[in-house]
C-alpha cells in the first residue's frame, strides 16, 4: 500500500517555528508603544531561538542542522537550477532553505542581544546602538519576505503546499528525482 503522506516535521521543529512568527509579529508590533512589552517579546524570542539551536542538534533528523545546512558550492548549484526552474524537490529543507534557517535563527539572536544591550549602563544614550538594533530589525524583515518567497516559490515549483506541511508535519513521500 502506497503512503500519501510522511512525517517530516516534528511537533518542536513545528511549535518552535510558529511561536518564531508570532514573536516576530509581537515584537514589531510593539517597537512603537511604551512598556516592557517589546524587551520581554524579544527576550522570549531569543529563548526560542536557542531552543531551535539545541532541537537542531538534538532533534529527529529532519529538524538537523547536519541535515540540511549545506556546502556552498552545491548550494549555488541549487540556486542556478533554482533559477532555471528545475530544482530538485527535498524532503527537509533544501539548501537555500537550510541556510535561510540559519540567517533567521543568527539575526534574531544578535537583535535580541543588541536589544538587550541597549539597557545596559555601556550603551545608555547613545544612538549608535539603537541605529544597529533598527537595522538589524530591518535585516529580519527582509530575511522574513525572502523565507515567504522561497516557500512559496517552492510551493509552486514542487506543487507542494510547504505552509500546509509546517502545520502539519507532513509532506509528499519521495518520488523519483526527490533529495533528501
Amino acid at each position: 500500500m502506497k503512503r500519501n503522506k510522511l512525517k517530516v516535521w516534528d511537533a518542536p521543529v513545528r511549535l518552535l517555528h510558529w511561536s518564531l512568527v508570532a514573536s516576530i509579529v509581537a515584537a514589531w508590533w510593539s517597537s512603537d508603544r511604551s512598556g516592557a512589552a517589546h524587551e520581554y517579546i524579544g527576550y522570549a524570542a531569543a529563548a526560542i531561538a536557542l531552543a531551535r539551536l539545541l532541537w537542531g542538534f538534538a532533534g529527529n533528523r529532519y529538524a538537523r542542522f547536519a541535515q540540511f545546512v549545506r556546502a556552498p558550492a552545491p548550494t549555488v548549484r541549487y540556486l542556478k537550477a533554482v533559477a532555471r526552474g528545475r530544482a530538485a524537490r527535498h524532503i527537509g529543507h533544501n539548501p537555500l532553505g537550510g541556510w535561510m534557517v540559519v540567517a533567521l535563527l543568527a539575526s534574531i539572536t544578535l537583535l535580541a542581544i543588541s536589544g538587550w544591550a541597549l539597557g545596559t549602563d555601556l550603551l545608555w544614550g547613545y544612538a549608535w546602538p539603537v541605529r544597529v538594533h533598527l537595522a538589524l530589525a530591518w535585516l529580519l524583515a527582509a530575511l522574513v519576505a525572502l523565507h515567504v518567497s522561497g516557500v512559496l516559490l517552492t510551493s509552486w515549483q514542487h506543487r507542494e503546499n510547504l505552509v500546509g506541511a509546517m502545520i502539519t508535519g507532513n509532506k509528499k513521500p519521495p518520488a523519483e528525482g526527490d533529495l533528501d
